[in-house]
Parts: C-alpha cells; structure tokens; sequence
C-alpha cells in the first residue's frame, strides 16, 4: 500500500537540535569537498582527461568537486545505451519503476541536510532556501511516483456492446534531460525522474555550476535499484554535448529548463528532422519570467511589502518565478516603496553556509557582470532607491536592490535580469496595473495583493500568467499543491509537479477489439 502523498516538511532551524544537525552536515561535507565525480554511461564509470571544475560562488578559491566532461563521442554511446536499455526498461511495470523513486526519496530523507549542505557551498543557497530544494527533490520523487501507479492503467473511456476500448499511456524512448542550476535538486531530480518512471530512459546532462549534486543524485537512483543505461550521466558543453544529444535521431523527448535564448534554439532544432529519424520529437521546455507583483489600493500595505521582499530577493533573485517587477498604484506607491526600502535594508548578505544570512552570493562571474550591468541602466532610466553595489574579490555578492519610476516599457521592467533587483512602476488604477503586469513577453507567475474581491476576480482572468497568487509572494511553488509552468514565452507551460505532468511524457494508445 503507498500512503497518500504528503508535502515533505520544511526544517525549522529555530529549533536548537536542527541547527545543531545542519552545521554538523556542512561541517561533514566540507570535508568531502573537492572529489571527483565519473560520467555514468551503460552502467559503467568513465573518467575523461578533461574536466568541469565547481566552485563555491561565496569563496571562489574553494572547489566544491570535479566532473568528467564528455564530448560527442561519449554523448553518442550514452544515446546509444539509452535506446538499447530502453526496449527492457519500458516493459517494467510502472508500479516497480515508481518503488524507485519511493526507495529513493526515502535515502535522500536520511541524508537531507547532507544534500542541502552541498546545495549550500554549490550554488550558494541559505540554509532555509537550500532545504527547501532538497525538500521540493523528494516532493518530486514522492508525487511522480504516485502519480504513475495512477496512470498505469491508463483512463476511462467508453465502450459498447461487443466492443472493448482502452485508453492506455505508452512510454516514449530516449530522453534528454538538461537542468537548470538554480533550482540544483529539486528541478534537476524532477525533470530526471519524471521520463524514468513513465518507462523511457534519460540522458542527462546537468548544468555546469551545479554538476557535483546531480552526481551524488545519480549515485542515489543507481543505489536504488536502477538498472544500468536507463541513466546515463555527461556533463560537457552546451553547445558540444548538448546540441548533440537534442539533434540525435534516436532522441525522442527533450526536457529543458533555462533561458528563453537557449530554450527557443532547443524547439528550433528540435523540430528538424534528422537523417534515420521516425518520428516527432517532443520538447517540455520551462524558460524565463519577468514576473510582477501588483499592489492594489485597496491592500494590507504590511503583505504587499513582505510579499515584494520575499518574491524579488529570495535566493538573491536567481529564480524564474522572481518578482522583479512592482505594479503598485499611485495612492499608496510612495508608502509601499519605503517600507520595501527599510526592509530591503535591513536583509543580511554573505557566505549562505552562515547562520542567518538572507541573501547568498549570485552564481559565478558571468551572472554578477550581467547583474552589475542592469545596475547602470537603471540608474539611467529609474532612480535608485537603496543597493546597487556588488562585490566579487572574494565571491559574487550583490546587495538587494531597488529601484522606482521606471517606465513599462523600459529595459529594466521588460529584460529578465535574474539578480537581486526589484524595479517599481506606478499605476493610476487596477485596470492599468494589469495591463502593465501583461506587457512583457514572459508568463510566468505574478501576484495580486488587494481586499478587493472584484478586482481578485478580474484578474483571475485577465492577468496571463501560469501560476497566479492572491496576498502572497509569487514564488515556492509545492509540488502537488501549485503545479507550475508558464506562458508566452516563459515556456511549454507544462505544469512540472502537477496531475498533467507524467501524461507529457508519455504517448497516449487507443486499443479496440470487437468480439
């Protein structure tokens, strides 16, 4: 009997013995820290001369472990083991497939502050931000798990007198599988898993500042039972190793999670028949937000600020789902805007595997130079409210930044910047307030805080988002509760974590026979 899914808990680390646990953990693994990690191709271990080094982005001189990187020739034979594993792995019985993942989820609950302590030196993720990822991991394993015992005999339709009909779910063939390294368990687990337990096989090439979790994840599903070639493990390049794997003609799924530039190339290439290919290839592709909160006059000013707060700055905004935008109308903007400045004051920046530490650094140099960029544009075309300095001697710190009176339509309210920096923008009535919540190219999510029912109505269709939210921040999405995906062109709007998801990765097959 499998137990009805139940969200995984997030730890409280006010409680004395669980910040004891957690420092124990980041003690543990700062002790392992700088082992190198194989490519897992057919089952075997394959070690390359060349590598992928990772390193914390809070103490750059700190190597968090080493990866073998493929190039296109391991890329091929890790195709090539997934297609032939496959013609077993899709005969399995979906309930056997979904005991993995239970098996698994249940080795990653005994060891969750170990997998959130590397979330921590990693990606630089806070104590709380990283627990909640390696939660929203096992959340994952837990649901899809759940979700293919209830699928596995497909859905009911009709039949008739001397005729049966079924509706069954098939499984597709060989997955590609590349993660994002913001979201470094939860959505690499997630987007892993949900092609292995519908009977396909997976390829997965993780992202480059996160490929030391996703190691120690494969270990996990490999130690759960997982049989050798249903997944194979290639770090390398993007556009050696990953433009390889989405062309392949053996592929037959491709899930993505990254930016809006690179997802549209995938759906490009994708889409082109390749010399030996039989069919069409099916692209789940999650991209970027440029998401808003709107502020109605008629709102508790205290939840709007916090809700601002939360949504821009959480893991110093590096999340798709990140309110970086602020719709607030004109009767209260200047008293939401200073209570957003005093608290955005007082929010700590520093190392994440610190106590107490808000806001970690941004991930490598790249993302800081971007950010550091949109800082002068915006002093340009807004005004600077508190923030805009960032320090990278030692690691890539960013202060929480604000800025107000921005245009619409302006470089800083249209481009997804993905840093700490939240841009307000005032709004003469509600109605304007989602018109302009609706003017950029993203769909994400976006959030409403107002007592006014008749305006919470209104929006609930008329502002166009995925994931919509009334009186709190737009971001933590729960797998099981807030199925997420966006729209335009924040993506497929595929709804990872949601009763629809499994079905995307599957063929649907209408068997008929007539007695």
């Amino acid at each position: 009997m499998v137990l009805p899914y139940k969200h995984e808990p997030f730890t409280d680390f006010t409680v004395e013995e669980n910040k004891k646990a957690f420092e124990e953990a980041l003690k543990q693994v700062k002790e392992e820290l700088g082992q190198h990690h194989d490519l897992l191709i057919d089952g075997e271990r394959v070690r390359t001369d060349a590598q992928i080094t990772s390193t914390n982005p809070a103490n750059t001189k700190q190597v968090v472990g080493t990866v073998s990187k493929a190039n296109a020739d391991l890329a091929e034979k890790a195709v090539q083991s997934a297609a032939t594993a496959f013609e077993d792995w899709r005969k399995w019985d979906p309930r056997a497939r979904a005991e993995i993942l239970f098996r698994a989820a249940s080795k990653i609950r005994r060891r969750k502050h170990e997998f959130s302590a590397y979330l921590v030196y990693e990606v630089g993720k806070p104590w709380k931000e990283a627990d909640a990822d390696t939660a929203e991991a096992i959340d994952f394993l837990e649901y899809y798990g759940r979700q293919m015992i209830e699928l596995k005999e497909g859905k009911p339709v009709e039949s008739r007198p001397g005729e049966e009909n079924r509706y069954i779910y098939t499984s597709t063939g060989v997955a590609v599988v590349i993660p994002p390294w913001n979201l470094a368990f939860a959505i690499m687990a997630g987007t892993t898993v949900a092609p292995l337990v519908t009977g396909s096989t997976v390829v997965m090439k993780p992202a480059s500042n996160s490929p030391v979790i996703a190691a120690k994840f494969v270990e996990v599903l490999e130690e759960s039972g997982l049989p050798k070639g249903v997944l194979n493990f290639v770090p390398g390049s993007g556009g050696e190793v990953g433009d390889y794997l989405v062309d392949h003609p053996k592929t037959a799924l491709i899930s993505f999670t990254g930016s809006r530039d690179v997802g549209t190339r995938i759906l490009k290439r994708a889409a082109e028949i390749q010399a030996g290919q039989n069919h069409l290839k099916q692209v789940i592709a999650e991209m970027g937000g440029k998401d808003t909160v709107v502020v109605d006059k008629e709102a508790n000013l205290e939840t709007a600020a916090d809700a601002i707060i939360v949504s821009a700055f959480g893991f110093s905004g590096q999340k798709c789902s990140s309110g970086s935008r602020a719709v607030v109308h004109e009767d209260v903007y200047d008293e939401v805007l200073e209570m957003v400045k005093e608290r955005t004051e007082k929010l700590t920046v520093g190392n994440a595997s610190e106590e107490n530490v808000y806001m970690g650094p941004v991930v490598d140099q790249g993302a800081f130079d971007k950010i550091m960029g949109y800082m002068d544009v915006g002093k340009q075309e807004g005004r600077l409210v508190t923030g805009g300095k960032g320090d990278d001697s030692k690691g890539y710190f960013i202060e929480p930044t604000v800025f107000a009176d921005l245009d619409p339509n302006s470089r800083m309210q249209q481009e997804e910047i993905f840093g700490p920096v939240v841009c307000f923008t005032k709004a003469k009535d509600f109605d304007e307030a989602i018109d302009i919540a609706n003017n950029t190219e993203y769909g994400l999510t976006g959030a409403v805080i107002s007592d006014n029912r008749e305006h919470l109505e209104k929006a609930k269709y008329d502002f166009h988002v995925g994931n919509l939210y009334f009186n709190r921040n737009c971001t933590g999405a729960i797998v099981g509760y807030q199925p997420f995906g966006g729209f335009k062109m924040s993506g497929t709007d595929s709804k990872a974590g949601g009763p629809d998801y499994l079905a995307l990765h599957m063929q649907a097959k209408t068997i008929s026979e007539k007695y």
